[in-house]
């Protein structure tokens, strides 16, 4: 028989006997035998499941020739991942090692119940977190074959690791198994970048909507129905107005081009938001907040680009990519903001291969004993030095001016000096990358007192230098300022309303707003209170 994995930091935690005596009450129990699946990879609809006697081993592609074990649970062990919760489909498998005695409780169920005990809720849905983190880490779930240099094989790569989906990258010029793959499946290499999940499952170049809906997603159904809140952006902002809307009984739904989470989202740990003392990773405050606003009813749809605002009926229309239409009574703009690019020649050739906007797992896999040099001197690029510190042989930081703690909080301030690993260099700006077929070598930088130019190692550049606003598709429809923010207050009488009534802005894509995951949080949860007057003030009544 197989070795139970050990717990590794809160991922597999083992209910007690008065936690397991709860969930009893609402789940039944059964007899397995060695060989049972319990889970399919693939699954959608499943119970939450617990061991009560025996053991069941979770695999990567159960039942063909690359069937890898991935862990092993034991008794008061409880099996899934938050994909469980959100509705996506198993990544993995999960079959019976050695017989014994589950428990099975529906989800609905299990909502119901942890509601009523959050102890309870709070270990299972970190659990459940950690464990999509792990498998995001591993070589689980879709496999994506294609060119490093190839702008499909980035749009792919950087989809799956902002939506969080288990994904391995097999790089058609270095991994010698991967043309044999693309053999074995019937695909030519021009056809190239492949998504290929559960061996069986081959999608050629997909868009990020088909992938989207492969790996389960959220689509947003009924969209002809007329709702009270549009919100369009899924960072702190508009996850803080989902909650906040559907919990006071506003028709909610979340639209979002990329992922949940927006710039937050891609941050490894925030260590200054109120509450979470020890620090919280951007994709962990994301899905806690998607599964908290879709217990209250919000719906989310990703990807779903906006491409124009609209007023019709006495409605506003939100267009989406695609042809769809959005209708609804009041529309929140929440699209916040998109890390800017260096102005330097070249740069093109080296992003998705060795540039890189965001400091995930995945880019931090690419870190490995590697050099590495980040950009920029706030707390994006604070968090970023830090986490890839754990990674990178070095790490180089460089400002522009002299002041580390002139944009950037104190405690990352601290941390950094205090590591041995990352060099500061202040007055230090990046003139040209230095390299060959999409391979970063070092870089150019220049000293902006002095002009003198010397040569950085470095085979990874990560560029966080301040954002530029997503409103291209408001112009001509809301006020913007000098910069493309919105503009909000003014002679309206909400201090968050835009040019047009029942219109409101909130988080970085509000001009004047505090660049901040609390503040945006903040400005998320007050728009839903000026909704709330905006349509008593119209004559509508709020509610599904």
């Amino acid at each position: 028989m197989t070795a139970e994995t050990p717990d590794q930091g809160g991922a597999f935690p083992r209910l007690d006997e008065e936690q397991i005596a709860l969930l009893r009450e609402c789940g039944r129990t059964r007899r397995t035998e060695r060989g049972d699946v319990l889970i399919h990879e693939g699954q959608r609809d499943r119970d939450f499941i617990v061991v009560l006697a025996g053991k069941v081993a979770v695999y990567d592609g159960y039942g063909t020739e690359s069937q890898r074990l991935v862990r092993v649970h034991g008794p008061g062990r409880f099996l899934d991942e938050v994909g469980l919760l959100t509705g996506q489909p198993a990544f993995v498998s999960s079959v019976v090692d050695e017989p014994g005695e589950v428990l099975e409780v529906p989800v609905p169920d299990l909502g119901r119940l942890v509601s009523r005990h959050p102890v309870l809720g709070d270990l299972i849905l970190r659990a459940f977190v950690c464990r999509r983190d792990l498998l995001a880490g591993s070589v689980a779930g879709i496999r994506i074959i294609g060119s490093g240099y190839s702008p499909d094989t980035r749009r792919l790569r950087e989809f799956a690791a902002r939506n969080r989906v288990p994904h391995t990258w097999i790089d058609l010029e270095h991994d010698p198994a991967a043309e044999a793959l693309l053999q074995r499946i019937g695909v030519p290499p021009e056809q190239a970048p492949v998504v290929v999940w559960r061996s069986a499952q081959v999608l050629r170049n997909p868009s990020n909507a088909e992938l989207a809906r492969v790996v389960g997603l959220p689509l947003s159904g009924a969209p002809h129905a007329i709702r009270d809140l549009i919100v369009i952006g899924a960072g702190p902002a508009g996850l803080a107005a989902a909650v906040y809307g559907a919990s006071e009984g506003l028709s909610t739904v979340v639209l979002d081009a990329v992922a949940t989470g927006g710039q937050a989202g891609t941050s490894s740990r925030i260590e200054n938001y109120l509450g979470f003392p020890t620090g919280i990773s951007g994709a962990e405050l994301a899905d806690r907040a998607v599964i908290q606003a879709e217990k209250f009813g919000a719906s989310f749809s990703v990807p779903a680009e906006a491409v124009r605002l609209d007023r019709r009926d006495g409605y506003h229309t939100v267009d989406l990519d695609g042809a769809d239409e959005i209708t609804a009574r009041t529309v929140l703009i929440a699209t916040g903001a998109r890390y800017r690019r260096l102005d330097v020649p070249r740069l093109a050739e080296f992003e998705g291969t060795s540039v890189y906007y965001a400091a995930t797992a995945m880019e931090a896999r690419f870190c490995q004993s590697q050099p590495v040099v980040v950009v920029g001197g706030g707390n994006s690029a604070g968090q970023a030095t830090l986490y890839l510190a754990r990674h990178a042989s070095r790490i180089q930081l460089l400002i522009r001016h002299d002041d580390l703690g002139r944009d950037m909080s104190r405690y990352l301030v601290d941390q950094i000096e205090r590591d041995p690993d990352i060099e500061v260099s202040p007055h230090t700006e990046v003139s040209a990358p230095v390299g060959r077929d999409g391979v970063l070598e070092a870089l150019a930088v220049v000293d902006n007192r002095t002009g003198e130019v010397r040569r950085l190692a470095a085979a990874l550049l990560f560029v966080f230098i301040g954002a530029q606003p997503c409103t291209g598709w408001l112009r001509g429809s809301l006020d913007l300022d000098d910069h493309g923010y919105v503009r909000t207050g003014g002679h309206q009488r909400f201090a968050l309303e835009t040019s047009r009534a029942g219109v409101l802005a909130a988080g970085d894509v509000r001009s004047g707003s505090i660049k901040r995951v609390a503040s945006a949080v903040g400005e998320g949860s007050m728009a839903v209170r000026l909704v709330h007057e905006y349509l008593m003030r119209s004559g509508h009544t709020a509610g599904r």
